[in-house]
């Protein structure tokens, strides 16, 4: 049976929507370079039109695989190292039912492989580990504009990198650090744990100014940035002051 490549013309004229097919994805992703890539744990992808997922699910089943060979000789260590690997794939999609069905997609393949996993070491399935991955999915695939860099909100693109700050065989730690698309361009370096705040892009004009007023002094608010934590409880989103 013939993969469908289209939805329809009309999403062709308009969006110039054409699905990439199966056997061109493997293809392309067996190219020098990009074939070591896809088995390396911490080698991160940015798809800038995902699609329903078809070049991110194809990573993420080689990224998977090396895992279940390298990293499986206990439930913890495959849970740890598996979300790890799901977190260096992130993608933008303009359309809001493609971007729908990546995520669905993406979650899928991390289910029936973690699910192997369990059957292996013969342990029961964690609802905990399931929320971990869709939290993680949830922060790395966005609906929006990559040539703009915006949301279809108009809020800047923002993806979370989750930054390794302690690994042992059965455990990894990590920092989230939120960047803007623009921020990433811009080759920006943060604080690790470091949040998104969007700039103001103007000044309040100050009716005041000329009036020799006591204004009140303004309380400093407390930055905050993310807590360290095992790559099993990012959905906890914790938090310290700076």
């Amino acid at each position: 049976m013939s993969e469908k490549l289209i939805k329809s013309k009309a999403r062709v004229q308009k969006h110039g929507e054409v699905f990439t097919p199966s056997w061109m994805v493997q293809k392309m992703l067996d190219t020098e370079g990009v074939k070591e890539a896809c088995e390396n744990l911490t080698a991160t992808f940015l798809e800038p039109a995902a699609g329903d997922g078809n070049f991110l699910v194809a990573i993420l089943k080689r990224k998977l695989a090396m895992v279940s060979e390298a990293f499986n000789s206990s439930i913890r260590q495959y849970t740890h190292y598996s979300l790890y690997a799901l977190s260096t794939l992130y993608g933008i999609e303009l359309l809001e039912d493609n971007a729908q069905m990546c995520v669905m997609n993406l979650f899928e393949v991390y289910k029936g492989f973690y699910e192997e996993a369990v059957r292996k070491h013969d342990e029961k399935q964690s609802e905990n580990t399931l929320n971990n991955a869709k939290f993680i999915i949830s922060k790395n695939i966005v609906q929006g504009n990559f040539l703009t860099r915006k949301l279809t909100s108009g809020d800047p693109i923002v993806f979370s990198e989750w930054k390794i700050t302690k690994q042992t065989a059965t455990m990894i730690k990590v920092q989230r650090t939120e960047y803007s698309l623009g921020e990433i361009f811009a080759g920006n370096e943060k604080e690790s744990g470091t949040a998104f705040e969007p700039t103001v892009e103007f000044e309040q004009m100050d009716l005041f100014a000329d009036f020799d007023l006591e204004t009140e002094e303004k309380e400093d608010v407390k930055a905050q940035k993310y807590s360290e934590c095992l790559i099993t409880e990012v959905v906890l989103e914790e938090m310290d002051d700076e």
